[in-house]
């Protein structure tokens, strides 16, 4: 069967990760890292390739994606599954010989960091490394030239300077060639960037803190506002990398489900780094909870199968019997193992990452192209219609206790969401609350585009909301005249459980009869979820836009010393804006709590 490219690209994370092509026969075929993996992957699809690319392309059966924290642990996956699975298309090094690295002479009164293959025997200067790739190397070369303007010219062209390169004038060189900066001044800059590439950035950054105050207080504000620039720099490329900086033995397992499918992704990570991720789409024929239905996962992910035992299990779901699944656990390892799903830290930083990791293998299974023509199929079925729809389009509303009320509109076609088509209305002229007024005017604004012909007509028309909702839907459609579009309510059941969802067609004195386990039912809660989470998304857009006018003065126990040390640490207010709250509480005297406050505070 021929891989289905669009439809698998319509589902892949724009987030770093790792990839594995797979044949046929399941075996891999290349293994790849993307700092974007939409963008990479789509790039294999798209657009000129050589030969040897489309050879291997021609091969691909399937793709399985593992979504990364970083580009940094995707680098360190991609080489430990390419050295466990040594895969026929990719660069399988047989020695270290060729490894890169970066050098600084000694002898050199302004050295240049250079780019060097291999470590030569001589006593001339510090080899750095090795690096895992040439592109590692010049990428970190370039970061270094950007923050600490080293030079990056060939000793022959530094001697016969006569006057400053261009690399001075685009600030990516201090000429040290015409003496436009001391030598003790160069060095400085080099030994600092030497540091920032020995995983020293921290003792850099303090540093830098230091003379920005000196320069401040001397009055010479245009060089405290170069440290100040390569503190907020520095601060870019000290986003904290657990898979680094953190260790532990960990399995982390996690479940996403939706209407009629759920997966289960399993992190390993040992010593702190991620080794890989295992992904399973296991059938749930007795309708467990996701509680009891991870138990059972754990239970016979170790216990009927010859898996190494970490000396932690971390859980996305509290387990009712998780000290019961302990004990078996540590008695059938022979130590004392932990299972839990309250965890802080790096550990819910995993704990994160696994569930992101689930919830994309299953975006990827519910776009399966049979799968969705399935659904469709049933649809018309149940509805009685004549022909399979094309399009469906579903409205809902989203604000906090009247704040920022802003509708969506989503579309599904048979190629699953199409979310070019995606909108969001802001609602304005109507009562704080006033679900029904949002409703109406929402779908006035986009059914008269519609009867303009200045949009695409849905098939059908969903409105979430139950029957008060449904009316109001089928006013606006009689007011504009409009008669071909079949029109569907949704209202959530007593106990507001999935599959006891209530469905009506047209009126709510006409209830469509479907079972739990219905696709038709499944492709409806689907693209009502979807439309909940875009409203949820969009309010929360325009309600953190209009919050976010807060300064360091207005949060509370963030007085002038802790408002200096942020400052001092990121480098000004802008830097402080743009840390997450973990970075945050990085800074001395700053607590998780007050971080995550000042974080709030400052986004909304």
């Amino acid at each position: 069967m021929t891989f289905d490219a669009k439809t698998f690209l319509s589902t892949v994370s724009t987030s770093p990760g790792v990839y594995r092509m797979l044949d046929a026969s399941g075996d891999t075929l290349y293994v790849g890292k993307a700092k974007r993996l939409k963008a990479r992957l789509a790039s294999y699809f798209r657009g000129q390739l050589n030969a040897k690319t489309q050879a291997m392309v021609a091969r691909i059966a399937d793709v399985q994606v593992t979504v990364t924290r970083s580009e940094t642990e995707a680098l360190l996956l991609e080489q430990t599954l390419i050295k466990e699975l040594r895969p026929p298309y990719n660069i399988l090094l047989r020695d270290d010989k060729s490894y890169p690295f970066v050098f600084v002479s000694d002898r050199h009164p302004y050295p240049a960091l250079e780019y060097k293959r291999a470590r030569q025997r001589r006593d001339d200067g510090r080899y750095l490394g090795p690096y895992p790739s040439s592109g590692a190397v010049r990428e970190s070369l370039a970061l270094m030239q950007k923050i600490f303007r080293i030079r990056n010219c060939e000793d022959s062209v530094f001697a016969h300077r006569s006057r400053p390169c261009l690399q001075y004038q685009i600030q990516r060189c201090s000429a040290p060639c015409v003496g436009y900066i001391s030598a003790e001044d160069y060095r400085r800059d080099v030994e600092h960037a030497v540091m920032c590439l020995e995983g020293k950035s921290e003792h850099v950054t303090q540093a830098l803190s230091a003379s920005m105050e000196a320069a401040s207080q001397a009055l010479d504000f245009e060089e405290a506002a170069r440290f100040r620039d390569q503190i907020q720099q520095l601060r870019k490329l000290q986003q904290r990398q657990f898979v680094d900086t953190e260790s532990g033995d960990a399995d982390i397992f996690a479940l996403a489900k939706r209407p009629g499918a759920l997966g289960i992704s399993v992190l390993s990570v040992r010593d702190g780094r991620l080794l890989g991720a295992r992904h399973h789409m296991p059938r749930n024929d007795l309708d467990l909870t996701p509680e009891l239905l991870l138990a059972e996962v754990v239970s016979q992910y170790y216990l009927g199968q010859p898996h190494n035992i970490p000396s932690e299990v971390i859980t996305s779901h509290p387990l009712e019997e998780a000290a019961l699944l302990a004990d078996a656990l540590s008695q059938h390892a022979g130590k004392r193992i932990r299972v839990t799903s309250q965890v802080r830290g790096h550990r819910a930083q995993w704990q994160h990452l696994a569930m992101t990791n689930a919830e994309q293998q299953l975006d990827a299974q519910l776009a399966n192209q049979s799968q969705l023509s399935e659904r469709f199929s049933a649809l018309q079925q149940a509805l009685g219609l004549e022909t399979p729809p094309q399009r469906l389009e579903c409205f809902d509303i989203s604000h906090s206790h009247g704040e920022a009320t802003v509708a969506s509109c989503v579309v599904f076609d048979q190629q699953g969401p199409r979310k070019s088509d995606y909108r969001h209305f802001r609602i304005e002229g109507v009562a704080a609350g006033d679900d029904y007024a949002a409703m109406q005017q929402a779908l006035t604004r986009r059914l008269k585009r519609i009867k303009n012909d200045e949009a695409t007509p849905p098939d059908i028309l969903i409105v979430d909301g139950g029957k008060g909702q449904l009316n109001m839907a089928r006013e606006v459609l009689e007011t504009l005249d409009i008669h071909t579009i079949t029109l569907l309510g949704v209202a959530k059941g007593t106990t507001r459980k999935a599959g006891l969802e209530s469905v009506f067609l047209d009126t709510p004195e006409t209830p469509v009869p479907l079972d739990p386990a219905s696709p038709a039912l499944h492709l409806i809660q689907h693209i009502r979820d979807e439309s909940h989470r875009f409203a949820i998304a969009g309010h929360r857009a325009q309600r953190d836009k209009a919050r976010r006018t807060s300064t360091l003065q207005d949060i509370p126990k963030v007085g002038p010393k802790r408002r200096r040390e942020l400052l001092r640490f990121f480098g000004g207010l802008q830097g402080v804006q743009k840390a997450s709250s973990a970075e945050l509480a990085r800074v001395p005297g700053i607590s998780d709590a007050l971080a995550e406050s000042i974080y709030r505070a400052l986004h909304g």
